[in-house]
């Protein structure tokens, strides 16, 4: 069973979201050949004020 985990910033859409996880486990069905009903996706929304790159949050930059 094959477990994906996506994270990203927040501020998609359900639709986007939707998309992502159709796409996410059609690619996991064809590069591994797991059934479609095994694949488990996870989206996980991020804030800007939890993400940092080079000591600096998202949410303290410009």
């Amino acid at each position: 069973m094959p477990y994906v985990t996506v994270k990203m910033l927040e501020g998609r859409t359900d639709e986007q979201k939707k998309a992502l996880v159709e796409k996410v486990t059609d690619a996991v069905v064809e590069t591994t050949g797991a059934s479609r009903e095994k694949v488990v996706v996870f989206l996980e929304d991020m804030k800007k004020s939890e993400y940092a790159v080079g000591g600096i949050r998202l949410s303290d930059q410009g």
